[in-house]
């Protein structure tokens, strides 16, 4: 009997997700409107994202342009950004928002990289632990008799196969966020 994969291969594509969100996150010397994705802002009685609230541009590579569709809503966006305390200025003008983004230190660089690199440590040992989960299952099958020795061992072998696929793919997604940063 063929064990079935489908459930382990979307946590390891759910894994994988999650990993590209943190990275884009991860701020580098180009403005990405995704940089601006966690900032709550309080607007009409509840916290909403700002692309709730307003069209967000890349303007060029060390700033963004938001433009509010509610031009009320301009003061809040601004407290929002700087409360959230991302490192970067925020100039409103009679169009909207600027955020711009100031030039990166070399020190910051390296901080940049290791943050990156303790997010894909994480995400490789959600990896482990996702492994661990199927490969108690396939032996837990195995004593119950739904499964042969021959069809565990197997299992197993496709199981880590999916797993140095999922972590080469991470550590692909690393090594371009770390030519990104360090660029």
């Amino acid at each position: 009997m063929a064990y079935n994969f489908s459930k382990f291969q979307q946590k390891i594509k759910e894994t994988q997700e999650w990993y590209s969100k943190e990275l884009a996150s991860i701020r580098t010397g180009r403005a990405s409107t995704a940089f601006l994705d966690p900032v709550r802002v309080e607007s009409y009685g509840s916290e909403m994202p700002i692309t709730s609230l307003a069209t967000v541009t890349s303007e060029d590579a060390r700033s963004i342009r938001i433009s509010p569709w509610d031009n009320s809503q301009t003061q809040a966006i601004e407290k929002a950004i700087t409360i959230a305390n991302l490192g970067v200025s925020v100039v409103v003008d009679g169009s909207g928002l600027r955020v711009i983004f100031p030039e990166l230190t070399g020190e910051r660089r390296i901080q940049l990289v290791k943050v990156a690199k303790d997010k894909l440590e994480d995400a490789k040992v959600a990896l482990r632990r996702e492994r661990g989960e199927v490969s108690d299952d396939i032996n837990t099958q195995k004593k119950e008799g739904n499964m042969g020795e021959d069809d565990a061992m197997r299992a197993k072998t496709e199981m880590e196969k999916f797993v140095q696929e999922g972590n080469s793919k991470l550590e692909e997604l690393f090594a371009k966020k770390e030519q990104e940063i360090t660029n």
